[in-house]
């Protein structure tokens, strides 16, 4: 693949998800969830005006661009014009609404003074690999690039002028192709169409569709589906499509924000309404999964990869979809997801596809089994607030994968606090399933951090931990009464209850003892070193271990200042910070402190990390992963982290919880 890193736009349905740039080139196309897979290694259009080379629409030093969503959807518009041959294209992009088609509208505008002959072509290349080689045929008068367990089909309801299946890159440059074969060995492929002669003044509109299917489909089938593609309306699909989308942004805007004639609103606006259209395109709407940001860096070049479902960033995710009524997919999370998920001793790995299957990781964070109890009593709770209604069944249902996950956590914190073994009844429990020397491996093995750098004993992991037995002993309290007539069980939820908050004091002791700085009576980040670092305000926030008006907060909030904040008024994530040369403020650090100052009612100090966040945004309303100095948005665009951050100041800032 060649090397892209930044996805400027993103479009989507339930089914596919495509990231655009901001010339309008389709830079990565994913069907059936938004992590896998990607389909399109390259997807480039041009056309041949005159007697000219290839003009590529996305690549020419004469095309000026614009680009904008039609408001409150998913369509993207991009306006190029060339200024060599005088002639505008609108490229309209969007997903059909309940169909794997990708649809691209063009309209050509003539504004020139002579006659221009256009000639449209597509160079499209998908993915192949030695174990699943691909390659292409020209059938029903279209494109259909395959391999044994996928399809894409490129094609117009207008007639194909010539296509290239062999050596296009000999030749595509010419903008001329000829094949005289019809079916090729051939991963790339080009197809053109002749759009005729446009005069001054006239415009032209084309449509092209991409496709795409997998599993046990033939090339009988796509023709029967292109068929039927074919009969459809371009511009009606299109309405639907936009019809669809400001319904779900209607039904989703809870926040009501209102524009107050001030440029800095409308861009809190434009960001709001853009979250709420990114989220439908990262989530996995069959498990409830989400994708941290559509991928960025598939060889791995700079970090470890993106586009995977991380535990923790999911509920803290979720935690902030719930005010824009995400709720339902927040509960298939936990149902489908996170039952799956589960390993047999409790814990979560580190990391996922959305579709519950284990993705490539490094290690493990013992946050991520932390966060999910902290998660659950997190939504039981604020969905009681807000409909005044105790969904018990949602905590009685998920109450055994709780289970295990809080004696997974008992038994990390065991043996960091060297308690000795007992034979009890969790232990018996648990020996039913496992070798006690593999469990015994599984709960002594150091966890990395938040930031998946070090190994070791952190203080961000046992402040989840913490909350986690604070939050169990909350779900039992709700759930005793759905045990009345069971009253072994009512006994066991009174021991167990006994025993966490004998588990939250050892916690919060061994924090004290050993991850507060003694000297100056600030909060360590972990046992072995001194460095200064922003997740350390999650005793506060948002795990609860510490007041706010206590001294060491006070005292820690002040070192991250003098440490961590930039001119900018951004924070970085820790002292020394290395990833990306580290110089860069992350948008989840600023609102965290965003989110401590409203706390404490500092308004002005919680309304300029919001500032910065807002001002990070990009032209479209995505929140990078990091902004320079300069406000420019650096590495991930389009980061569910960071709108997430931005959903939670917003809604804290304006006491709507």
């Amino acid at each position: 693949m060649k090397k892209k890193y930044y996805n400027d736009a993103f479009i989507g349905n339930k089914d596919i998800t495509v990231s655009l740039s901001k010339y309008g080139e389709l830079v990565r196309l994913y069907y059936p969830s938004p992590d896998y897979m990607q389909y399109s290694d390259y997807y480039h259009v041009g056309v041949k005006i005159n007697d000219s080379n290839i003009i590529y629409l996305h690549n020419d030093i004469n095309n000026k661009y614009k680009q904008y969503y039609t408001q409150d959807t998913n369509v993207l518009n991009t306006e190029i014009e060339n200024t060599y041959f005088k002639l505008k294209v609108k490229q309209i992009d969007c997903a059909m609404i309940n169909k794997v088609v990708f649809l691209k509208k063009y309209i050509f505008e003539n504004e020139n003074t002579v006659d221009l002959d256009i000639n449209f072509l597509v160079h499209s290349k998908v993915f192949s690999s030695y174990n699943n080689t691909a390659g292409a045929i020209i059938t029903n008068n279209a494109l259909v690039q395959y391999s044994h367990n996928y399809t894409c089909a490129t094609f117009s309801k207008e007639k194909l002028l010539s296509h290239q299946l062999n050596n296009v890159e000999g030749t595509i440059g010419s903008g001329t192709i000829y094949d005289k074969d019809h079916i090729a060995m051939s991963a790339d492929a080009a197809i053109s169409y002749d759009l005729g002669t446009l005069k001054p003044g006239e415009k032209r509109e084309f449509c092209l569709y991409m496709y795409i299917s997998s599993g046990d489909i033939n090339i009988a089938d796509v023709n029967e589906e292109i068929d039927k593609i074919r009969k459809t309306n371009a511009d009606k699909e299109i309405q639907k499509v936009e019809k669809y989308w400001k319904k779900f942004v209607d039904e989703h805007d809870t926040l009501k924000l209102k524009p107050d004639g001030t440029e800095y609103m409308d861009k809190i606006i434009k960001i709001y309404k853009r979250t709420i259209l990114l989220m439908p395109l990262v989530i996995n709407e069959r498990t409830g999964g989400i994708a941290a940001s559509l991928e960025v860096d598939e060889e791995r070049d700079y970090c470890g990869r993106y586009s995977y479902s991380w535990p923790r960033d999911s509920i803290l995710v979720y935690k902030a979809l719930d005010f824009i009524g995400f709720s339902d997919l927040y509960k298939k999370y936990f149902d489908e997801f996170l039952r799956k998920t589960q390993d047999k001793n409790g814990m979560w790995a580190q990391r996922f596809y959305t579709d519950g299957r284990l993705a490539p990781c490094w290690g493990y964070q013992v946050d991520e089994t932390a966060i999910v109890i902290y998660g659950a009593y997190r939504h039981y709770y604020y969905m009681q607030e807000k409909t005044g209604k105790k969904d018990k069944k949602f905590l009685k249902d998920n109450l055994r994968m709780f289970e295990k996950a809080i004696k997974f956590l008992q038994k990390y914190m065991d043996n960091i606090l060297g308690k000795e073994e007992k034979e009890d009844l969790v232990r018996v429990e648990l020996e039913k399933d496992y070798d006690y020397k593999e469990r015994d491996e599984i709960y002594k093995h150091l966890s990395y951090d938040l930031w998946e750098n070090t190994e070791g004993i952190h203080l961000y992991s046992l402040a989840s931990i913490y909350s986690a037995f604070d939050s169990m002993i909350k779900i039992y309290n709700e759930v005793n009464e759905l045990f009345e007539k069971n009253r072994l069980k009512q006994d066991d939820i009174i021991k167990s209850k006994k025993k966490l908050e004998e588990y939250k004091r050892d916690t919060k002791k061994y924090i004290l003892d050993n991850l507060v700085d003694k000297e100056r009576n600030v909060l360590l980040r972990n046992t072995t070193d001194r460095k200064t670092d922003i997740s350390v305000i999650s005793v506060v926030f948002p795990f609860g271990l510490f007041g706010l008006k206590e001294k060491v907060i006070q005292n820690t909030i002040e070192q991250i200042n003098l440490t961590l904040k930039t001119y900018s008024g951004g924070y970085l994530r820790y002292q020394g910070d290395h990833y990306l040369e580290g110089k860069n403020p992350w948008i989840i650090a600023t609102g965290w402190m965003g989110l401590y100052y409203n706390a404490i009612k500092d308004k002005k100090s919680a309304n300029e990390c919001l500032n910065f966040i807002v001002q990070s945004a990009t032209e479209h309303g995505f929140l990078p992963e990091q902004s320079n100095s300069d406000l420019n948005q650096k590495w991930v665009i389009g980061l569910s982290w960071s709108h997430a951050v931005f959903l939670d100041l917003i809604v804290y800032l304006n006491n709507m919880k």
